[in-house]
């Protein structure tokens, strides 16, 4: 599914545009000028680029057609500040188009224009195989260098679908100044509301409208912080023209989006023979309801994803291709999968509806903002009977009893959802009954990884063993995407490095990946040995790590850093037990203290047992889908520290 189409205004593109040659008229405009004579500050950060200006000026004629004009301004701070010098347009031939866009670079007192010569017109999503939506790209990173300022200004004119849009004041880099303005017919309205920022009032004049931010600091890349889209400032705007005017469409309720989106994907539902007879033959062996729906969801995830948009002025982007056409071609995109899937299921009497959600951010969706281009996904809202238990399961008041399936995720079967749609409010697609829903949040408990060691010590320092793990819900579905997601030479090399990590000079004789789709669990077998893992002192002590090796697949969270971002948590489960045949005449000397730290958020235990020549250590972690605000950082990092520093705990074992 297709959100509208919003500028990127800041995109960096490793666009292969050759520079265009020097013109008469290379002078910067005035605005361009004034941007560049803006002091930047110092920031702390170091970011590659600095933001001087970022404004659009939306005019919307009393027909609801728009003209957009859009200026941006970088200067490149560091050397890969080049890769902002670059921008593209969005734009729909037929009902809009993109006119006078113009580049300038200004660099040690000299001015460089780019014109049309220098534009590159492509389809605005290389995802699509065929798709009406187009892009103008301009880039001027080749010819920039440090102590540049880079100019883009631009025309757009568009016939919109809905008569509201949003503005993002802000992507990673610093911003001196971020405007939107919107210029309106006499006796029109407007009204917005601000996401990840407070709220932005609306400077009013007459019938135009402003926003305004300054002095917007840089957002750095850290590890396990939300998504960008949940922590730059954006703005959503909407018109309203008086009476029966001529703007875009606009919904005043989540129940009004779900009547205009199921009223657009019902029709495309309906079943034919052929569909018929292929949702018998695959269930021909099931006996349950959750039995049938497997079969139905293994087969329409098997199909090929292509997507193919058309007609996306008038709404063909939130428009799934018949169910009919889906199947006889064996190829869709999400929505028409999910829809295929519906039709499939109902020749079953099993009901079910359409769900656009929001893949890559599960806090994107706001409440307070109806409209069907906040998403970008569909998946899919089985109706199902009490014996039908999953942990995806949820209920709508006016529905009944749902589970939720991605009918396109190749690696998440039925009973599971992928993890970044866990939490999300989705559209529910069901006429009146329809509205916004909340998604499901499977426990830690669903999503565990269990771990058995069995290792041997020898008495200069070498260990051999064999590590065997089951990972169940989210933990297996990717171990199976990374296994499935690469040949088996690059993933028993990955797994080679994982045990080399933790084992200096590990070797791996065997590894042995087995998965069962339908109990979503996934197991790794792996056999390795290295003649110096252990620390062999005096020809006396012998001390070791029974940690051998970390999760497979773990958060990534510095400790020693300050942050400025909060920690997103997913809800997870690992547990580990570990028995090392200690080396004949070595008795254990010292042995780390049982830890046991709890959190609002996590638990993290140890425990150690040496009894006849055999040490048994284990290890659990418990964590909650949270999200630790950056004022209690100090909670995480202490947290973290604290696992990290007993998983380095030694043992030390001595000559009787």
């Amino acid at each position: 599914m297709r959100r509208a189409l919003i500028s990127s205004l800041v995109f960096a593109v490793a666009a292969a545009v050759n520079a265009a040659p020097a013109r008469a008229a290379d002078e910067a405009p005035p605005w361009l000028k004034t941007a560049a004579a803006l002091p930047v500050p110092a920031f702390p950060l170091s970011p590659p680029a600095a933001v001087l200006v970022n404004e659009s000026t939306v005019t919307v004629a009393d027909d609801g057609r728009t003209t957009t004009v859009t200026r941006f301004a970088v200067r490149v701070l560091l050397r890969e500040g080049r890769n902002f010098c670059a921008t593209r347009v969005h734009y729909m031939p037929g009902t809009s188009k993109v006119r006078d866009f113009k580049a300038w670079h200004i660099h040690a007192g000299q001015t460089k224009a780019y014109g049309k010569e220098s534009i590159v017109d492509a389809v605005s999503s290389a995802g699509d195989t065929f798709s009406e939506g187009r892009v103008a790209a301009m880039s001027v990173a080749d010819d920039a260098d440090v102590g540049s300022v880079v100019g883009f200004e631009y025309v757009q004119e568009d016939r919109p679908l809905f008569s509201h849009d949003e503005w993002n004041f802000q992507n990673r880099l610093p911003v001196v100044s971020s405007r939107l303005t919107l210029v309106l017919p006499a006796g029109w309205q407007a009204s917005s509301v601000t996401f990840n920022h407070p709220d932005v009032e609306a400077r009013v004049e007459g019938s135009t409208w402003t926003w305004e931010l300054r002095g917007l600091q840089p957002i750095p890349v850290e590890p396990s912080a939300p998504p960008l889209t949940n922590l730059a400032p954006r703005l959503a705007y909407s018109y309203q023209a008086p009476g029966s005017g001529k703007a875009g469409l606009s919904f005043s309720s989540w129940p009004a989006v779900a009547q205009w989106s199921t009223a657009l994907v019902a029709p495309q539902a309906a079943a034919n023979d052929a569909i018929t007879a292929k949702a018998r033959e695959l269930t021909s062996g099931a006996g349950s309801e959750l039995e049938k729906i497997r079969a139905i969801g293994r087969f329409v995830q098997g199909l090929t994803y292509i997507s193919i948009q058309t007609n996306l002025a008038k709404g063909g982007g939130y428009k799934p291709h018949a169910a009919s056409e889906v199947l006889a071609r064996s190829y869709g995109d999400c929505k028409d999968k999910a829809n295929l899937m519906l039709a499939m299921l109902r020749t079953l009497g099993i009901e079910s509806y359409l769900m656009a959600i929001y893949s890559g951010d599960p806090t994107y969706v706001r409440e307070s903002y109806p409209t069907p281009s906040q998403f970008n996904h569909c998946i899919l809202a089985i109706r199902i009977g009490p014996a039908t238990q999953t942990d995806t399961v949820f209920d709508s008041p006016s529905v009944g009893r749902l589970m939720a399936f991605d009918p396109t995720d190749p690696y998440a079967p039925v009973g599971d959802l992928p993890d970044h749609l866990q939490g999300s409010f989705a559209l529910l697609m069901a006429g009146d009954a329809g509205g916004l829903v909340r998604m499901p949040v499977t426990p830690p408990e669903a999503n565990r990884l269990e771990r058995t060691t069995t290792a041997r010590l020898e008495p200069n320092g070498a260990i051999s063993g064999r590590i065997s793990e089951r990972s169940t819900g989210s933990q297996a579905v990717e171990e199976r995407a990374g296994f499935e997601g690469e040949s088996r030479t690059d993933y028993d090399a990955r797994i080679q490095r994982w045990i080399a990590s933790g084992v200096a000079g590990a070797t791996v004789s065997k590894i042995t990946p087995s998965d069962d789709r339908v109990a979503n669990r996934f197991g790794l077998d792996v056999e390795f040995a290295s003649d110096r893992y252990a620390q062999v002192m005096g020809g006396r002590l012998f001390v070791f790590k029974p940690a051998l090796v970390s999760r497979l697949t773990r958060m990534q969270l510095r400790t020693d850093a300050a942050r400025t971002q909060p920690v997103a948590l997913d809800a997870t489960a690992f547990s580990e037990t570990a028995k090392f045949e200690l080396p004949a005449g070595l008795v254990v000397d010292e042995m780390p203290d049982p830890v046991k730290i709890e959190t609002d958020f996590g638990v993290y235990a140890t425990t150690y047992e040496a009894k006849d020549g055999v040490l048994v250590f284990t290890r659990s972690l418990t964590m909650k889908r949270a999200t630790i605000p950056v004022k209690d950082f100090e909670s995480a990092r202490s947290f973290f520290s604290k696992v990290r520093d007993a998983e380095q705990a030694p043992v030390v074992l001595v000559k009787k």
